[in-house]
């Protein structure tokens, strides 16, 4: 019999897990179905069956693109010693796992994996390490990992984030506990390992951050916590690189901003800062909000459950320039999750409800690939029960990503993207680049002196390809 583990929520639910209120609410709002009309959308396509041998219950993180071409993510068990995984994911579907945890190099991996500019891929763990209460470590794309970092409670413990890199050029994340009032950190580490704790999260700032870290074109770190604060519900926080931290935003117990966020932010291209919470608004389900750098916050939808409900993952603006996110709970088939796609105004469309057979409790966040589909996870659902992954397709043309996403003039810069074989030209908002092509998924390029801020362009014959967001070119 398999043993799923009891993640650590305040609520005392079990990842994915429902109180029993909520079977009531779902027959209820079940019978409200026909008067709710369902939005039409494209059905997503299962690729991966998770059997506990390759994985199972893949947890926070969403996948990441590769330089190769291929997707990477993690599952939260499963795998040859039951602590969890990190794969490989062919475009095409095909599997690999690439390995398996065994508590000493850690243990439970809920975070997304981060592809750093130098080609490694680096990412964190719950448990596990020399004292048990987590680690950072990095992977090669071909599957070999070297432990980084272990957590002692001192430092942090029990990390559910993934990491970010930061313009400096370091990675940065939190932990959900540890730290000197045993309520989280915030922390920085190099490429090469050596580790520096931030800043101890005090109450009245926030607390237990499930949530990792934006770093927005400002410069400024922007977070979440999921609970404390002047309501014990959850903060907006921002932080230096250098640790100073200021408390934006603190979320009521009142009807209007939601309670209890699980998600990063994600800045978009108008500036404002986008993020969600777990419960609260105008019907208790949950909200998706914009904030502003300065802390001025806007509700934007409230969730009622038949459009979702319990949102947990990381919002993604797409190349067309929506915002598209998943709940680990409601819609019309039962209660399963939802995938959705929202304007950056906040007009939002349920794009589809998963019914379990498909997929169940989409906890992580979505990823567009660079061909313009969308590659998403369930926690459980499937053949087995023990999650998938999916693909979506809303019909969105291909694009390029670099990595990183600035930089300053001479800096060498990977530009990812499918058919870049015959690429004839390379710009920076315009300006001329040398480039080379390294495979057909994966070009560098120098960043060119007299660049500016803006979109980076490849020229293939098979038409121009253009960044999904903005490079901004450092001092």
């Amino acid at each position: 019999m398999k043993n799923r583990r009891n993640f650590f929520q305040p609520s005392g639910l079990a990842p994915g897990g429902k109180p029993q209120a909520y079977k009531l609410l779902m027959a209820l709002a079940i019978s409200w179905l026909f008067a709710c009309p369902m939005a039409s959308g494209q059905t997503p396509t299962t690729v991966v069956t998770f059997d506990v041998t390759n994985g199972f219950l893949p947890y926070f993180g969403s996948l990441v693109q590769g330089a190769n071409g291929d997707m990477y993510g993690t599952t939260y068990e499963g795998g040859a010693n039951g602590a969890g995984t990190i794969f490989r994911l062919t475009p095409a579907g095909a599997l690999t796992t690439l390995h398996s945890f065994d508590t000493t190099d850690g243990a439970f991996p809920a975070g997304s994996l981060l592809l750093a500019a130098n080609g490694d891929l680096y990412g964190t763990t719950w448990e596990g390490g020399t004292a048990g209460v987590g680690t950072i470590f990095k992977i090669t794309p071909a599957g070999a990992l070297t432990s980084l970092h272990s957590f002692d409670s001192t430092d942090g413990a029990l990390c559910v984030s993934g990491l970010i890199q930061a313009t400096n050029g370091d990675l940065y994340g939190t932990t959900y506990l540890g730290g000197a009032n045993n309520i989280g950190t915030i922390f920085k580490i190099t490429p090469a390992g050596v580790f520096t704790s931030l800043h101890s999260f005090a109450a009245a700032e926030g607390a237990t951050p499930y949530a990792g870290l934006t770093q927005a074109t400002d410069g400024y770190l922007y977070g979440t916590t999921y609970q404390a604060g002047a309501n014990n519900v959850g903060t907006v926080f921002k932080v230096t690189m250098a640790g100073v931290l200021t408390t934006l935003y603190t979320f009521t117990v009142s009807l209007t901003d939601g309670t209890h966020p699980y998600a990063a932010l994600v800045q978009a291209s108008n500036g404002l800062l986008y993020g969600s919470t777990s419960s609260g608004g105008a019907s208790g389900y949950g909200t998706i909000f914009s904030i502003t750098p300065e802390g001025a916050l806007t509700t934007l939808h409230s969730f009622a459950v038949l459009d979702g409900d319990n949102p947990q993952s990381k919002l993604v603006e797409a190349s067309d320039g929506n915002l598209y996110g998943t709940t680990s709970g409601g819609g019309t088939a039962g209660g399963d999750g939802t995938i959705f796609k929202m304007t950056l105004a906040g007009s939002l469309t349920t794009l589809y409800s998963f019914s379990g057979t498909d997929g169940a409790f989409p906890i992580g966040g979505l990823a567009q690939y660079t061909n313009g589909t969308f590659y998403g996870t369930t926690y459980e659902g499937g053949a087995d029960n023990d999650g998938t992954v999916f693909t979506l397709s809303e019909g969105l043309g291909p694009f390029v990503e670099t990595v990183p996403t600035s930089g300053r003039v001479g800096a060498a810069v990977k530009i990812l993207g499918t058919h870049l074989s015959a690429a004839s030209s390379v710009t920076f908002n315009g300006t001329a680049a040398v480039f080379d092509v390294v495979a057909p998924s994966e070009i560098t390029a120098t960043v060119p002196a007299g660049a500016t801020n803006g979109t980076v362009e490849v020229v293939t014959p098979s038409g121009t390809l253009s960044s999904n967001m903005p490079f901004r070119v450092l001092p």
